[in-house]
């Protein structure tokens, strides 16, 4: 049975898709070692970064400074990473999640840091685990954590109502040198 030239031209779209999924996929779940290949590779190295276990107990989620640059969170009991940051100046309580490929505002806390959103401003869709989403894209001056900052990130806002927390994605945790999690702490590194 022979394939019109339209069947086949959408099979090699639907292809070429799968592939791009396929390498944003690998990227997204080997970042760390790529990174650090693609650093060795043209000669920048990696310095070790040695932090010592933290001894005291603090509440889950609030941020033990190791050293300066270096920041590590305790997961909560629902084995998630929460985090007070400061964004654009102003704090905020935010999910650190490495899924997200960008810091995702909910409507409320961009309220509260005085961006003003009108409907025509969600110009952008996304993928979520609930479906499709339309979002208002963004560029955030500056997100911190303890003693790391990140300038000029960019992030979205979701519609009001679509999400429950504020998200510390990619666009954030990937201008870091390194992040590692390990028997439940959340080691950030700038």
């Amino acid at each position: 049975m022979a394939l019109s030239s339209g069947a086949r031209s959408l099979l090699s779209e639907l292809a070429s898709w799968g592939a791009a999924a396929g390498i944003l996929v690998v990227g997204v779940l080997y970042y760390d070692t790529l990174r650090t290949a693609l650093s060795d590779a043209i000669g920048l190295g990696s310095e070790p970064v040695v932090a010592e276990a933290v001894a005291t107990r603090e509440p889950a989620g609030e941020p033990n400074t190791l050293r300066s640059g270096t920041e590590e969170l305790k997961a909560s009991r629902d084995g998630h990473y929460y985090a007070r940051a400061e964004i654009n100046g102003r704090p905020l309580d935010v999910l650190v999640d490495t899924g997200a490929s960008m810091v995702a505002l909910t409507y409320e806390d961009a309220e509260r840091l005085g961006l003003n959103l009108r409907p025509s401003d969600f110009t952008a869709r996304v993928q979520t685990a609930n479906g499709t989403a339309a979002v208002a894209p963004v560029e955030l001056d500056r997100v911190s954590i303890g003693r790391i900052t990140v300038r000029n990130v960019r992030g979205v806002v979701s519609e009001r109502g679509r999400l429950g927390k504020t998200l510390l994605g990619m666009s954030f945790l990937g201008e870091l040198r390194r992040v590692d999690i390990s028997q439940g702490r959340l080691l950030l590194v700038e």
